[in-house]
């Protein structure tokens, strides 16, 4: 069974036009990749744990920010590596600046025994849906278009 994941896709509308905040992985891994490389606010969750629920954890663990009603299904995507991401979106508004991301043990560099204290995401920003789609990882730019076909039938 394919690994799943849960995640929320903040968007707010800018003199008319919508805007998606996305996340940034942290990590040294990630450090030096930029286009391609940004996500939305997402975690894998147990089988006892609602999808929805779950989304609404990791988004709030992972930039500190509040989510509120209601929630646009925008579908399951499966990622590149097989994952199968379950994702909503909601009308809000923040400052990336304030992101306040939970944290994670990792073995840097590989196999090095080296254990180092990183943020799950180092920061955020506000993009263009069209900055998005050159950003985002691949695989979730077709939430990118779900939202946007969501947003012009309302």
């Amino acid at each position: 069974m394919p690994k799943r994941s849960a995640g929320l896709l903040l968007y707010r509308r800018t003199q008319g036009f919508p805007e998606v905040l996305l996340v940034h992985p942290g990590g040294p891994f990630w450090a030096k990749k930029d286009k391609g490389a940004w996500t939305i606010p997402k975690g894998e969750y147990p089988d006892d744990e609602a999808p929805l629920a779950a989304a609404i954890r990791e988004f709030t663990e992972e930039t500190g920010f509040p989510v509120q009603e209601p929630f646009l299904p925008l579908g399951t995507i499966k990622q590149a590596g097989g994952k199968l991401v379950s994702a909503w979106a909601f009308e809000g508004d923040c400052d990336p600046a304030r992101l306040v991301s939970n944290t994670f043990a990792m073995e840097w560099p590989p196999r090095s025994g080296r254990m180092i204290e990183t943020p799950e995401v180092d920061r955020a920003r506000w993009f263009s849906l069209a900055e998005a789609a050159e950003s985002i990882l691949p695989s979730q730019s077709p939430l990118l278009d779900k939202l946007a076909h969501s947003l012009r039938q309302s």
